[in-house]
């Protein structure tokens, strides 16, 4: 059985893809669990650019042997609000700035916005996943339609889940359960599309 490494200690993540990506013989770890601590300079323009750095130098600090043996995993996400071009994109984390917390995100984003009418505040998480070994690379994007609310609502999730309006679920994302987030959100998508990819190429596992 081959290893697939996530690019993440991130635990919620990591037990959301074991779960989507149950069905295919592969052992499931964090980075830290395969020794390996580095924290990668995310400072691409597209999250696939982000994320395809991520999973290749995760890859790259592996051994002849490891790479033989693993595969790498990571992802890139963020909120893309159309009226703002995109923005904050891939600087969803430190849209206020370096050290800022997701509160001041999300005051800096209702300020962008405040002359906004409701129809023209769209928006979308995006979550690019990138899958690498030898001699496989797949890319995968997934998406969580919604638009941008004018105050939070909900205190669930993070970031900016109490302002995000899902047309999935009728309610923000801050109002959501952890269960119906998932079940929509832009990285179970995401994950789907390559479980669909990874489908084509499961003779590469092992037993």
């Amino acid at each position: 059985m081959k290893t697939l490494i996530i690019a993440s200690n991130n635990a919620h993540k990591i037990e959301e893809i074991k779960d989507i990506l149950k069905e295919f013989p592969l052992r499931i770890i964090s980075q830290s669990e395969a020794g390996i601590n580095m924290d990668v300079v995310e400072d691409k323009d597209t999250f696939l650019g982000n994320a395809h750095k991520k999973a290749f130098e995760l890859y790259e600090a592996l051994s002849e042997e490891e790479k033989a043996e693993s595969f790498v995993l990571s992802d890139d996400s963020g909120l893309a609000v159309d009226y703002l071009d995109g923005a904050p994109g891939v600087y969803s984390a430190r849209y206020a700035g370096e050290g800022h917390n997701d509160a001041e995100n999300n005051e800096k984003l209702l300020r962008e916005l405040s002359s906004v009418k409701e129809e023209a505040r769209t928006a979308q998480f995006v979550s690019a996943i990138v899958f690498l070994g030898n001699e496989v690379d797949i890319r995968v994007e997934g998406y969580a339609k919604g638009r941008i609310l004018q105050e939070l609502t909900g205190s669930g999730g993070f970031g900016y889940d109490p302002l995000f309006y899902s047309f999935d679920l009728h309610k923000t994302f801050g109002e959501a359960s952890s269960e119906e987030k998932n079940a929509v959100s832009h990285r179970a998508n995401a994950l789907m599309k390559l479980k669909e990819e990874l489908r084509k190429i499961e003779d590469r596992f092992g037993v």
